[in-house]
């Protein structure tokens, strides 16, 4: 099968899974009412509101995040060239955890500031706090990355930083009240049903920026799977090519995280997925696979998650969980290598 036939299947495969979407969950929309409520000729009203103002943004935050994290997954399994790289490898999501759980757990404290005090406790206030996080950790990355090219001592350092921002994400818990703990336990189950159209307009267009600038990067990427001194000698410049996936694999984890939460092995399992459906590691054709995966698989588990017929809603991170963890665990015992 070639490789033109692979991303069409992919396509219909993903198209069949957006208009699932929209026809199934807690109010089942027949297909005619549907098509009607898409193109404004619904008849009724309660069709238009529920295809546009929930299910459709719920949709779009599901293919962003697919794509965005499987991108970051990517990335991060060629640049350490480990298999079981993810995204949130770097601390990236634990910085993020950390600001939300400064917002959340201490809210009493923050809320003396008057900056904090403005904002209140708005869904707004929740991303500002978790991009903070991200960023904080991303800047201190970015630091030691220009004093140290050791790609095994960044990963480290990144495993380090992660480890002393969930102990402080531990403590704050364990002196957090139940209702700040609970809030916060449940932002990190992840969700993709609160992201709303104003959200959207602003996560969108950095994380389709950064996908794109990606592709560009497809090239060097191929280079640096062979290592940094044959990069060099291709006449790559490995410092400035690890700064550039740094970050964009900061700011499209660190986005996606602000705006849903942590989403659990999407990152390290769509990668592989598309090798193993592929058969490549040329970088161009893995970043477009992956691209169409991550969207496919994200829109799958959010449609297991909410359970079509039900007012019921599973976390994403434990469909996600359910779907990625024996895909990791095929990837240790079979010890595939990238």
């Amino acid at each position: 099968m070639s490789i033109g036939t692979k991303i069409s299947l992919l396509i219909a495969l993903l198209a069949a899974l957006f208009m699932l979407n929209l026809v199934l969950g807690s109010v089942d929309i027949p297909i005619d009412r549907l098509l009607n409520a898409l193109f404004g000729k619904a008849t009724q009203k309660s069709d238009a509101m529920i295809v546009w103002n929930f299910r459709m943004p719920k949709i779009i935050a599901a293919m962003l995040s697919g794509a965005s994290l499987g991108i970051s997954g990517l990335l991060m399994q060629t640049f350490f060239r480990n298999p079981i790289a993810g995204p949130f490898v770097l601390g990236i999501s634990s910085g993020a955890s950390l600001g939300v759980a400064l917002f959340i757990l201490a809210s009493g404290w923050l809320s003396s500031f008057a900056f904090f005090s403005f904002l209140g406790t708005s869904n707004w206030m929740l991303i500002l706090m978790a991009m903070f996080g991200a960023g904080l950790v991303l800047f201190l990355l970015m630091l030691i990355s220009w004093r140290i090219s050791d790609i095994n001592t960044l990963l480290i350092l990144g495993l380090m930083f992660g480890s002393a921002t969930s102990a402080i994400v531990s403590l704050l818990q364990y002196f957090s009240s139940q209702e700040a703990l609970q809030q916060f336990v449940l932002w990190s189950m992840g969700s993709l049903t609160g992201v709303t159209w104003a959200e959207l307009t602003l996560l969108l267009p950095i994380c389709l920026i950064f996908i794109v600038l990606t592709f560009g990067l497809s090239k060097t990427l191929d280079a640096l799977l062979l290592g940094d001194q044959y990069a060099l000698s291709m006449g790559v410049n490995v410092r400035r090519a690890q700064q550039q996936i740094i970050i964009v694999t900061a700011v499209l984890a660190g986005g996606i995280t602000a705006f849903c939460g942590p989403i659990a092995f999407v990152g390290i399992a769509v990668p592989h997925l598309a090798r193993l459906f592929f058969q490549t590691h040329r970088h161009l054709i893995l970043l477009l696979g992956t691209v169409l995966l991550g969207m496919i698989t994200l829109l799958l588990c959010q449609l297991i998650a909410q359970l079509p017929g039900s007012d019921q809603m599973l976390p994403i991170n434990v469909v996600t969980s359910f779907l990625g963890a024996p895909m990791v665990i095929y990837i240790v015992l079979s010890r595939r290598t990238i």
